[in-house]
């Protein structure tokens, strides 16, 4: 969502002049978007606008400022740490930088602007949005905010409440898109599950429904879910509806029921395990990830236990995995039952370990297959190669001409790795069959 919002940022200020530049030397402006989920994140804020005062020592006249969910949490007390910073945007400003910039250049400085009010991409006349830069995959925000109050996440405080936008205005986006040559399209929510039309009163799935219908569209992907909305409807959509992808991002946090309770999940590890079931018999096929967060204020090695039992149940295609960080004003601070980091860092290393040898295993299963890969790019590190994704969001690298990106691919898969499938390009016969 934050690569979302970067993007639709600079195409803002696209119209009122501003380019993007790779160098930091030639910027006017420097915006800082920023995450603060986790505290390593939050960390590299700060980190990064140590290394810019220097810069702004010998470019005065080149403005700072910092957006996001640390801008939205912080506030004003950014601008009283960072003495050169000219600017604060919160998450719902950033549609007001043109008239921010304006106020900047009228004289007003060392701004604040951190009022949670909702607009949305119809508000303006702005340009959709591709992913990662790419041509290939655009990006669609359908809903921002989150209603559950888990009790580690600071989302609720800094992106508000939800609030979804109309089926009609996303068609328009992706509609777009479309036009622009875009392939796959991902629609992107803290929640995407509990997304509800405000004036056509469409649920998630149906939404999904209307943009399979969408002519020249090939793929759609959303994230993330919370486990509690994954609705029936929402199961079967991976069973009927040809242009959704088999892969879901479903956010398990931890395999105890009594740690799943303190985090205010409001599910079991036995409905999670239903819903990974009620999902495998409508997709065999399909790849699920997960978020898992070790060494939770109270977390036993009974509980950790519990989680690693799910690992091995479930089998995700991976993970992404951290420990515990307090993340004010979160409830879980308040918690004293804080575990140490040790025990945090060697839980981590055992999750991770455990995960890597599952992920090897779900990779390798793809051997001597066919599949068939959306062509995105040159490779960055292998230019000879071309890179892309078959349907469950496997990473794919193989040898092929520049002609091929943008197009549908079928790849013989020839290694499985860790991070990623090698393959090469698989001759069909004329009967459409493979050799």
């Amino acid at each position: 969502m934050n690569e979302y919002d970067s993007s639709k940022i600079a195409n803002i200020l696209a119209p009122v002049g501003y380019i993007r530049t790779e160098e930091i030397k030639e910027a006017d402006l420097i915006l800082i978007n920023t995450c603060n989920v986790r505290e390593k994140a939050e960390q590299k804020v700060y980190s990064l606008l140590g290394r810019l005062k220097r810069f702004k020592q010998r470019n005065p006249s080149t403005l700072i400022g910092v957006g996001g969910c640390v801008a939205q949490q912080k506030g004003e007390s950014l601008l009283h740490r960072v003495e050169y910073l000219d600017f604060v945007f919160g998450t719902h400003a950033f549609f007001d930088l043109p008239e921010i910039l304006a106020e900047l250049s009228n004289g007003t400085r060392r701004a604040c602007y951190t009022d949670l009010h909702y607009r949305f991409e119809e508000d303006r006349n702005v340009q959709p949005v591709s992913a990662c830069g790419t041509e290939v995959k655009g990006l669609i925000t359908i809903m921002r905010g989150c209603n559950n109050f888990c009790t580690f996440c600071v989302v609720p405080y800094v992106r508000g409440r939800e609030v979804s936008r109309s089926a009609k205005s996303i068609l328009c986006e992706a509609k777009e898109l479309l036009k622009a040559g875009i392939k796959e399209i991902t629609v992107l929510g803290q929640n995407v599950n509990s997304y509800r039309s405000p004036d056509e009163h469409l649920g998630f799935s149906e939404l999904l429904e209307l943009m399979n219908g969408l002519e020249g569209l090939q793929r759609i992907r959303f994230t993330t879910s919370h486990p509690k909305d994954l609705s029936p409807s929402l199961v079967s959509a991976f069973g009927k509806l040809s242009k959704l992808c088999p892969h879901i991002h479903l956010p398990l946090q931890s395999g105890s029921n009594r740690i799943l309770k303190r985090m205010n999940r409001r599910y079991t590890r036995e409905d999670y395990l239903n819903k990974i079931e009620d999902l495998r018999n409508v997709c065999p096929d399909i790849s699920i990830t997960t978020d898992l967060i070790v060494g939770f204020p109270g977390e036993t090695e009974a509980d950790f236990q519990e989680t690693l039992d799910v690992l091995h149940m479930v089998k995700f295609d991976g993970a992404f995995s951290f420990k515990y960080s307090d993340r004010v004003p979160a409830k879980a601070v308040r918690f004293k039952d804080k575990i140490s980091e040790e025990t945090k860092s060697r839980r981590l290393r055992s999750l991770q370990a455990i995960q890597k040898d599952i992920t090897m295993e779900r990779n390798i299963r793809f051997e001597r297959r066919i599949e068939r890969v959306l062509v995105e790019s040159r490779n960055k590190k292998n230019p000879l190669q071309l890179t892309g994704r078959i349907a469950g969001n496997q990473i794919v690298n193989f040898e092929g001409t520049e002609d091929l990106i943008g197009q549908v691919v079928p790849i013989r898969i020839e290694e499985g790795l860790l991070h990623s499938l090698r393959g090469r390009p698989a001759l069909i016969n004329c009967q459409g069959g493979a050799p």
